[in-house]
């Protein structure tokens, strides 16, 4: 297999294989992200091509946002069993097939069960908790800068595609934007199939730091127990009241992020009389502040209270939303807010994981993590419904971008009431 032939050879060089299996997941994570961000670009053409409502578009995208987060906590446990690896090649490929039937959608309820239902279940297998089961399982060392880094591709990945989806869009339309998108997919799971592995001791390797190789835990419980696994883990997490804030405080990150700037940016300027193509520019130039933000913040994660880390990054996304009213949309005020709201994007997710893996143990971290990044999504979700909402009621997206703003400020305080105790300990952890 080329991943043993490699980390051999690595290893004459004394690097360690779990930078590869960084890169591919990092790879993963950029074009899932892409295939989860591109519809924010297609609501006006839709809108033109099949006279739906920003609303009736929005429902579809705020499904794929609900079970992009709920299928994580499962995702988790899928992981824990049949590998990471299998899970990233099983998501991909049911992502493809959800796009490539879009090509031919014509009705709404066809939106709705393939952009909302196909993807959602299919970018929902990896989401955020393939980053958070790489760096637990592979990195002992450096943990929070390798979550700062596949942090750092979820927003990328939304963002980066945009400017180029946005032209190709407006002079081919978007089925050729969307073509273009599954061709990274399908590179993407070359480069798994490749060069994934999924546990160190697979290749005979401790983990990053580590001097004791680790063996896979033995499996004995059946598919059934499995399926159960996420729900007794969220029964025993919840009785801890850090979960709450964690999951309260990652509801408003979601509503605050990807459900409504994501969604909804693009078409805010258009009303402003920006081009799709000049937003599209600004959410990428986001991206590029928010890849050096989230390094940096994983860095920091590994420094300093994550409780105070979160107070400022919340604090400062909603100063940043609260601008925005008051801008010009010109150029110079939206890349101001590019910068400041960008650095922060996803900023967040190493001090959550962080706070969740100190807490909750290593072994089940993914799978409470994984319900924390359901309550993201549950936010981005009724973020994304309500942007359509007030578009279509008030003729405006700004009263949910002001409204977003105002949570982040509340989310600032939740995350000071973390209680800084000992680690709970989960039944069967």
């Amino acid at each position: 297999m080329m991943s043993t032939a490699l980390a051999r050879r690595l290893a004459t060089g004394k690097i360690h294989y779990g930078w590869v299996v960084l890169a591919t997941t990092f790879l993963t994570m950029l074009v899932v992200a892409g295939a989860v961000g591109a519809p924010g670009v297609f609501i006006v053409p839709l809108q033109r091509e099949f006279g739906w409502t920003a609303a009736d578009i929005s429902a579809a995208l705020a499904i794929r946002f609900l079970l992009f987060g709920l299928i994580g906590p499962f995702a988790a446990a899928f992981m824990n069993r049949f590998g990471a690896r299998r899970m990233m090649l099983i998501s991909l490929g049911i992502v493809t097939i959800g796009l490539l039937l879009s090509l031919g959608m014509s009705q709404l309820w066809q939106l709705v069960l393939l952009w909302g239902v196909v993807i959602g279940l299919g970018t929902g297998l990896t989401a955020m908790v393939l980053g958070a089961t790489v760096a637990t399982r592979w990195f002992s060392d450096r943990r929070g800068l390798v979550m700062g880094l596949l942090s750092a591709s979820t927003a990328t990945g939304q963002l980066a595609f945009l400017p180029l989806l946005a032209g190709m869009t407006d002079t081919l339309g978007w089925r050729s934007a969307v073509l273009l998108v599954c061709g990274a997919i399908l590179l993407a799971a070359l480069v798994v199939l490749l060069l994934m592995r999924d546990r160190p001791s697979d290749l005979g390797l401790p983990p990053y730091g580590d001097s004791a190789i680790q063996p896979p835990p033995v499996q004995t419980i059946g598919f059934g127990a499995l399926l159960l696994t996420p729900i007794t883990v969220l029964r025993d997490a919840a009785k801890v009241p850090t979960f709450w804030f964690l999951f309260l405080s990652f509801y408003i990150c979601g509503a605050s992020t990807n459900g409504l700037v994501q969604t909804h940016f693009i078409a805010l300027c258009g009303d402003y009389g920006l081009a799709a193509i000049g937003a599209a520019s600004m959410l990428a130039m986001m991206g590029l502040f928010d890849f050096g933000g989230t390094l940096a913040s994983g860095w920091l994660s590994d420094r300093f209270d994550n409780r105070w880390l979160l107070f400022w990054y919340y604090g400062l996304r909603g100063a940043s939303l609260l601008y925005l009213p008051f801008s010009d949309f010109s150029l110079y005020s939206l890349s101001l807010f590019a910068v400041f709201y960008g650095l922060d994007w996803v900023a967040t997710v190493p001090p959550t994981v962080k706070l969740t893996a100190q807490r909750f143990g290593p072994e089940r971290a993914n799978i409470v993590f994984g319900w924390i990044f359901a309550g993201h999504q549950l936010g981005a979700a009724s973020a994304a419904m309500a942007g359509g909402l007030s578009r279509t009621v008030w003729h405006s997206y700004m009263p949910a971008f002001v409204a977003a703003g105002l949570l982040c400020l509340i989310g600032a305080g939740l995350v000071l009431m973390i209680n800084r105790g000992r680690p709970a300990i989960l039944q069967g952890a």
